[in-house]
């Protein structure tokens, strides 16, 4: 009876953990009205190879301070990836590759 008390508990938290992770990602959503933190998700996703700055450069990856790229160009490249730089479509949200595109502009030195 305890090893079928226990079992139905690990089941409810597994439950409940996952029912948590969905609720996360549809907050980051398009529809929801929720800012989403474009340098957060930059340090977290991008700053490796280009540096909180966005001028590391490594593993081949541009200097986002110089680049002329625009902001389309920008959410085209985060989210198709190119050479060694990671397609991110698949991995964030379309509202989160803009939120890094807008924030990837903010770096750029006039």
């Amino acid at each position: 009876m305890t090893k079928y008390a226990v079992f139905t508990l690990l089941v409810c938290f597994t439950l409940a953990c996952a029912n948590q992770e969905n609720k996360s990602k549809e907050s980051t959503s398009e529809s929801d009205p929720i800012a989403i933190d474009g340098a957060k998700i930059f340090k977290q996703s991008c700053a490796l190879c280009h540096g909180p700055d966005g001028k590391l450069g490594a593993n081949g990856s541009k200097d986002l301070t110089i680049s002329d790229f625009d902001l389309n160009e920008r959410i085209a490249m985060i989210s198709k990836g190119k050479g060694l730089m990671t397609p991110f479509e698949n991995i964030l949200s379309l509202a989160e590759i803009k939120a890094v595109a807008e924030y990837s502009m903010t770096l750029k030195v006039n």
